[in-house]
């Protein structure tokens, strides 16, 4: 998951190290070269008469390093500056990691990470790394590493977890999931039903997509095979309708959640736009959660605003996570539209579905081990 992100971060932490390291040799050399100037070769008083007798015509001429004696210096002279470095303060300049900054932009924002989402990160970045002395204990790279966490994980919030939603709020939950056509929303529905049958809860699902040939079927089956009760009326039938007999069913049985499907839609489509503010009237739903696909990228980003916009979102839901290399709608989502990611689909099975932990992901994709 995300596999293009990770290989292309652990370069620039790389050259966010070096750049950083260079300009603690060259602070530390120009510090050396004050405290320990290079002494005369010879006194001004000396008399003429030792100029022109003890001192030679010409020095012999120093045969010049092989390459292996060039490298065994700057091994060397590396190995001392470590030691200089270590838990010594120096000043980080914002011009030695502007560099490696810009390639930080570059890759996020080809890995389809929102502008602002980027600008957001490289802020944070250059203000953690910038601005003020360091201490520098044992890696350089432990430094980079916080900062790039630090940054990740202020855009990508704090995630949401279902289960402790559940478990502090008045039974039935209700939960309704919007979304685009072909996103994946009625499965993710089931893995959501599955996921919470494991965690010990009750479930009940509201076919409210009435408005798609075979929905209906489709989730019953969904259903079937997770083992929930599925409530849901006629092809065509006032969605509003459906899930509110959902919601009545829950009380009388005393079920603990009610998962709300409805038509996928377009933003633009002001009918439905329309139809989905009236089964939100009507369901009066505790979270309202948007779903997507992880591979969309930016589009995923730019149609989670834009239902936000129109009728409301509480929480994003992600699917094909595990098809997905690059990462940009999962780190980009939360810090544009300012809510939450719930859940990660990771596959087809109706186990393939992970509650979203940003310390996780920032954590997968640093490599950390």
């Amino acid at each position: 998951m995300f596999d293009s992100l990770k290989s292309k971060l652990k370069g620039v932490r790389s050259r966010f190290s070096r750049e950083i390291e260079e300009s603690f040799i060259e602070e530390v050399s120009l510090d050396e070269e004050i405290s320990s100037p290079t002494p005369l070769t010879a006194s001004k008083e000396v008399s003429a008469e030792t100029e022109s007798s003890d001192i030679p015509e010409a020095s012999e001429t120093p045969e010049p390093k092989v390459p292996s004696e060039i490298k065994k210096d700057k091994v060397a002279f590396s190995a001392k500056v470590r030691t200089l470095l270590k838990d010594r303060e120096v000043h980080i300049s914002e011009k030695k990691i502007e560099g490696p900054l810009q390639e930080l932009e570059i890759i996020l924002l080809e890995n389809d990470v929102a502008l602002q989402t980027v600008d957001a990160i490289s802020t944070q970045m250059r203000s953690e790394l910038t601005g003020s002395t360091k201490k520098i204990g044992s890696s350089i790279d432990n430094m980079v590493m916080d900062a790039l966490r630090d940054a990740l994980l202020d855009v990508l919030g704090e995630g949401f977890s279902l289960t402790s939603y559940i478990s502090t709020h008045d039974h039935p939950v209700k939960v309704l999931f919007t979304g685009v056509n072909g996103a994946g929303k009625t499965t993710t529905i089931a893995k959501v039903a599955a996921y919470l049958k494991a965690e010990g809860y009750s479930v009940v699902i509201g076919s409210g997509d009435t408005f798609r040939a075979g929905a209906n079927e489709q989730m019953k089956t969904h259903a079937d095979r997770v083992g929930v009760k599925v409530i849901r009326h006629q092809e065509g039938a006032d969605p509003s309708a459906v899930l509110y007999d959902a919601v009545e069913y829950a009380k009388a049985h005393d079920i603990d959640v009610v998962l709300a499907d409805t038509a996928g839609r377009f933003h633009n489509r002001a009918n439905l736009m329309n139809q989905l503010a009236k089964i939100k009237r009507v369901f009066k739903p505790d979270i309202v959660a948007y779903v997507d696909e992880a591979v969309a990228g930016n589009d995923a980003v730019i149609r989670a605003e834009e239902f936000n916009n129109a009728v409301g979102t509480d929480v994003v839901v992600l699917t094909k996570a595990d098809m997905d290399t690059k990462g940009g709608a999962a780190i980009s989502i939360a810090h544009t539209i300012g809510r939450p990611i719930m859940f990660l689909g990771t596959g087809q099975e109706y186990t393939n579905i992970i509650p979203f932990e940003p310390e996780t992901l920032v954590s997968d994709l640093l490599g950390d081990e």
